[in-house]
């Protein structure tokens, strides 16, 4: 994530430590107790409490007695970023022609400091192992998706953000050597695409191309990915990706 300059004097700390909180629920943790809570945000028992019962009040937040977990009324706030991209609703049903057309998972992502995250899904309807949800954030610099929104980038500008990134090597295909990775969003910014063959995560391969407007503007970048067992990097390359560049450009053309 980009650094925060907290010396600013119009930053609001306790809107931060709210939002922190806010964060701090997930798939892993959907509830969690007062300490648990202060812990991971790192803020007082004190602070956390009152960050807590505000949200309550607020309706964000429940309590059980113990334990606190987020409502549904936190959807607003995510829905009010997807509302607000009008090229979304133009692109889905293109999107769900591209999904029908290969017969795989596709996803929309944009990028946000060091990562991707991903805006819209068009699943398929067998059973896959990925899980990929809207929200999900993936760090830019090892999946397809991160190299094709980095290529838009100026040079510096994308050296800038792998400098920024936490690389590690999150298994033994997982390039974390800057030059190289510079090389890689390069040609991707050369080929119109991206491919990563298992660089995230073991069996993960996918292939990205960049969303762009009827201008030219760079919005999101268009992914399909599957695992190894289920789909090959040949189908990926030789089937998905020109469909992909189709789908892309229609969308472009049907944009105001």
């Amino acid at each position: 994530m980009n650094a925060i300059d907290n010396t600013d004097k119009d930053f609001i700390h306790s809107l931060a430590k709210g939002l922190a909180v806010l964060r701090v629920f997930s798939r892993e943790h959907p509830a969690l107790t007062l300490s648990e809570v202060a812990r991971e945000t790192q803020l007082t028992r004190a602070g956390a409490r009152r960050v807590l019962r505000t949200l309550e009040a607020l309706g964000y937040v429940a309590c059980d007695g113990r334990r606190f977990s987020l409502t549904p009324r936190i959807l607003e706030l995510g829905y009010s970023y997807v509302s607000s991209r009008h090229w979304l609703g133009i692109a889905r049903p293109y999107l769900q022609d591209l999904r029908d057309q290969i017969g795989e998972h596709v996803s929309v992502a944009v990028l946000d400091g060091t990562d991707v995250v991903y805006v819209a899904q068009y699943p398929i309807d067998r059973v896959v192992s990925v899980r990929l949800e809207i929200g999900m954030r993936r760090p830019a610099y090892c999946t397809a998706m991160g190299r094709v929104l980095l290529a838009q980038l100026p040079p510096d500008a994308a050296r800038l953000r792998l400098e920024q990134s936490d690389l590690r090597k999150l298994n033994s295909r997982t390039e974390t050597d800057i030059d190289l990775l510079l090389a890689e969003i390069a040609k991707a910014g050369t080929a119109g695409h991206a491919v990563i063959d298992q660089e995230i995560e073991d069996g993960l391969i996918a292939v990205a191309v960049p969303l762009a407007d009827r201008n030219g503007g760079i919005l999101a970048a268009i992914n399909v990915c599957g695992h190894a067992s289920q789909v090959s990097l040949q189908h990926l390359q030789q089937v998905c990706l020109p469909a992909m560049r189709v789908a892309a450009a229609r969308i472009a053309q049907a944009l105001p």
